[in-house]
């Protein structure tokens, strides 16, 4: 939860639960960025600290991130005898002091595995979710720069919140409400010149934000973009035949099929902006494009 968050309850949750809600049970220390910090949105980030006090999230938004620090309590109870739970690390890079809390490390012959456990979707883990890969390796950056010891492997457990059993029936479908996914271990180096990057991207917005310059711009990836396409279905059908990304490909697929089909137009859309970006309201280029729309 933010520092100086306003909670609101839409739709009257059990004050047990807003009470929990309520209680600070996170605290990043002493650091600039957190590791979730350092790879969010620069500019989500600088606004956050900027509106803190004025921003307002509804407890509704909250319940699945609650679930998911209730996690760390099974991590606890079932951790092995030599296992390390929730320890936070700290190490500087580029003046920077940047600090992440490892759900789970397990220790092994050759060094140290680390473990991150989520409640998600069945469609994180069915899609490639670039963050995680970028989370867990700035945790074995964390681990072999502060404790000197190499790690030998990365993975998630993922509990999914959204699965059916009736759906595991299909192919490529998680087969269990659990599932533990390997995550790709980077070199040293290639972590490292991730972070540097990162902290530039935090650096330049930064910045902008102290001398109120013009903050960078969200990424298409940062934004959760979904681009337009163009649909072409059977004249009162409700299926689309064909999907285009330029109406020009459309149009010229649709000469070939004849009077019975025409072209529907399907709007891109920013899913974060528009859902999950808590400051959406201060961010110019999120409202330039609402304008456009």
């Amino acid at each position: 939860m933010l520092k100086n968050v306003k909670l609101t309850n839409k739709f009257n949750i059990p004050q047990t639960i807003i009470n929990v809600l309520e209680r600070p049970h996170y605290n990043k220390g002493k650091a600039h960025l957190s590791v979730t910090q350092l790879i969010n949105s620069p500019k989500i980030v600088s606004l956050t600290k900027k509106y803190d006090e004025e921003i307002e999230q509804d407890a509704s938004s909250m319940i699945w991130a609650l679930f998911g620090s209730a996690m760390h309590n099974v991590v606890e109870h079932g951790k092995g005898e030599h296992d390390i739970v929730e320890e936070r690390l700290h190490a500087e890079l580029d003046g920077w002091n940047i600090s992440g809390a490892i759900d789970l490390q397990i220790p092994n012959p050759n060094g140290m595995t680390i473990k991150d456990y989520k409640v998600t979707s069945v469609w994180s883990v069915m899609n490639e979710k670039i963050d995680w890969e970028y989370q867990l390796n700035i945790y074995a950056w964390l681990v072999e720069h502060v404790k000197k010891v190499p790690v030998t492997d990365l993975g998630i457990v993922a509990f999914l919140r959204n699965w059916s059993e009736k759906e595991s029936e299909k192919e490529g479908y998680p087969q269990a409400p659990i599932v533990e996914l390997p995550i790709t271990l980077w070199s040293m180096q290639e972590r490292e010149d991730f972070i540097k990057a990162r902290i530039s991207a935090h650096s330049e917005c930064d910045f902008a934000l102290e001398t109120a310059g013009s903050l960078p711009n969200c990424t298409p990836e940062e934004m959760w973009e979904k681009p337009a396409i163009w649909a072409i279905k059977k004249v009162g059908g409700k299926r689309a035949h064909s999907l285009y990304d330029t109406p020009e490909k459309a149009l010229s697929a649709l000469a070939d099929l004849g009077e019975n089909y025409d072209i529907e137009e399907r709007k891109g859309e920013r899913t974060r902006c528009e859902s999950y970006c808590l400051v959406n309201k201060w961010c110019k280029q999120y409202q330039d494009y609402k304008e456009q729309q």
